[in-house]
């Protein structure tokens, strides 16, 4: 038979985790709560064929590059390269923020076999 204290100790203990696993609940819906409510555009949903882009050369060779800022699609695209530290890679392109903030260059991936 279990003594009363151990009793006492194995009831507070179900009752931690109870609260614990209550908590995590809680938090759980108020995430997917909070991620149905955003259902504005993403940032990362931008289409860069609506961006207006210019070819240049660089010392690694041929890119593109655009300051199209009063384009949505542009807007977008910086959105998402900000919240990527300034580099991503998309739908073949890689991107990345200039200097200035408000310059973006891509280039082509090269697919390696």
């Amino acid at each position: 038979m279990m003594s009363e204290s151990k009793y006492i100790e194995l009831v507070e203990s179900v009752i931690d985790f109870a609260n614990a696993v209550e908590a995590a609940c809680v938090n759980l819906r108020l995430q997917v709560e909070g991620k149905q409510k955003l259902e504005q555009p993403s940032s990362s949903k931008w289409d860069p064929g609506k961006i207006q882009w210019v070819k240049s050369e660089g010392f690694r060779g041929p890119f593109e590059k655009s300051e199209d800022f009063n384009n949505l699609e542009f807007k977008r695209m910086l959105k998402d390269l900000v919240e990527h530290n300034g580099k991503l890679s998309k739908n073949g392109f890689f991107y990345w923020v200039y200097r200035n903030g408000s310059t973006v260059g891509r280039k082509k991936r090269e697919v390696k076999t």
